[in-house]
C-alpha cells in the first residue's frame, strides 16, 4: 500500500473508471483538497465496440435461455460473484435453498463446479433457474432485457456494468473495497440494497431465509421498483457522459490539453 501511496502521490492524475455524475461531491471534494488530479473518463465498460452479430447456432446456451424466459414474461436474477471470490460450499448450499425459497427466475454463475448443492436442487429449478460453470459474458446477460436484478460481490467494474444496463442490485460484498462500493450502491446512488448477514459483520453468513427476502424485495418489492427508476435516470446520465461533449469525454478533452501544454513546458525549460 504504501507503493501505491507513493506512485499516487508522484503522479501527475488519476483516471477513474467513473462518470462525475454518479460521484460528484466526491471528485469535487477530492480535487479541491488533494492531490494528485483526478479525471473521470467511464464508464468504461460503453465504450467497448459492438459486437457482430453472430447466428443463433452459436449463441450460447444461456442466452437462448434467457430468450425463453422473455418470450414467457419471467423477469431473471443474474447471480455472480466475479472471479476471485471464494465462497464455502455451506454458503453456497444456503444460497441454493434461498433461490429457490424465493421463486423467481435465476441464471447463477458459480465457478465452484465441484461442490455439490442440496440434492435435487437442480431439478426443482428445472424450469426456472439455470447455473452456468463457465465463463459467461456478463455485459451481454445484464443487457438483455429480462433480466430485471443483479445478485453481485459489488467489484467496481460489476456496478458500473449493471447500472449502464438498467439493472438494480442486490448487493453481497465479499473483499477488497467491494464493501464501499455496496454502502455506496444502497445509500449512495440507491439502486439497489444490501443481503444481511447473521452476525451483522461484513463477512457474516448469510441464510437462505434472508437472502430470499432480499431477493424478493429485488425482484417483485417497492423497493425494486424504486431501484429500477434511479437506475435507469442513472444509466442515461452514463451515456450522455460518454457521449461527445459529455462529462467524461470532456475530462479526457482537458487531460490530453493539460498533458500536451505541460509536455511544452518542460521541453521549454531544455530548450
Amino acid at each position: 500500500m504504501n507503493e501505491v501511496g507513493t506512485a499516487t502521490a508522484n503522479s501527475y492524475g488519476l483516471l477513474v473508471n467513473s462518470f462525475y455524475e454518479l460521484e460528484q461531491p466526491y471528485e469535487d471534494y477530492w480535487n479541491r483538497e488533494c492531490q494528485p488530479k483526478a479525471w473521470s473518463i467511464g464508464p468504461l465498460c460503453l465504450a467497448q465496440p459492438s459486437k457482430l452479430e453472430i447466428s443463433p447456432c452459436q449463441r450460447p446456451k444461456w442466452m437462448h435461455w434467457l430468450d425463453k424466459k422473455l418470450a414467457q414474461n419471467c423477469p431473471v436474477l443474474y447471480v455472480a460473484f466475479g472471479s476471485q471470490t471464494k465462497i464455502s460450499p455451506t454458503q453456497l448450499r444456503e444460497i441454493a435453498l434461498g433461490l429457490e425459497e424465493a421463486n423467481v427466475s435465476f441464471l447463477w454463475v458459480m465457478r465452484e463446479s465441484k461442490v455439490e448443492l442440496r440434492d435435487g436442487f437442480e431439478d426443482k429449478v428445472s424450469e426456472r433457474g439455470i447455473i452456468v460453470n463457465e465463463w459467461v459474458d456478463q455485459k451481454e446477460v445484464l443487457e438483455h432485457p429480462i433480466v430485471q436484478g443483479f445478485l453481485s460481490h459489488c467489484g467496481w467494474n460489476s456496478v458500473l456494468e449493471g447500472i449502464c444496463a438498467e439493472v438494480p442490485i442486490l448487493a453481497w460484498p465479499m473483499m477488497a473495497e467491494q464493501h464501499l462500493n455496496a454502502r455506496m450502491v444502497e445509500e449512495e446512488i440507491k439502486v439497489g440494497l444490501r443481503v444481511n448477514t447473521v452476525d451483522g459483520s461484513a463477512k457474516g453468513f448469510v441464510t437462505s431465509k434472508s437472502l430470499s427476502y432480499a431477493v424478493l424485495q429485488l425482484m417483485e418489492g417497492e423497493k425494486g421498483k424504486t431501484f429500477r427508476e434511479k437506475v435507469k435516470e442513472l444509466a442515461t446520465a452514463a451515456r450522455k457522459a460518454m457521449a461527445e461533449g459529455g462529462s467524461s469525454w470532456h475530462a479526457l478533452n482537458n487531460l490530453l490539453s493539460e498533458t500536451l501544454k505541460q509536455t511544452e513546458i518542460n521541453s521549454s525549460k531544455f530548450n
